[in-house]
């Protein structure tokens, strides 16, 4: 479903280019289950935020993060 839109142009959110990339460098089944994951833990944080969910600023967060930075 996901190639399927991109093929036909349609918009790509940052969560829809996420799982295809995910499903690029794993197999259909195993992206499957951490779209589904993903999904869960989207939900929880709202839930536990009592906040919507702003699919861009969450992205842009993340990109910004450097949780994993390397030392000189």
């Amino acid at each position: 479903m996901a190639c399927a839109a991109v093929d036909k142009g349609n918009t790509v959110t940052p969560l829809l280019q996420w799982a295809l990339q995910v499903q690029a460098r794993s197999n259909h089944n195993k992206a499957t289950c951490a779209l589904a994951n993903n999904l869960a833990r989207i939900c929880f944080a709202t839930l536990r935020d009592h906040a919507a969910y702003d699919d861009a600023a969450t992205v842009q967060h993340k990109v910004q993060r450097q949780t994993f930075a390397m030392t000189a």
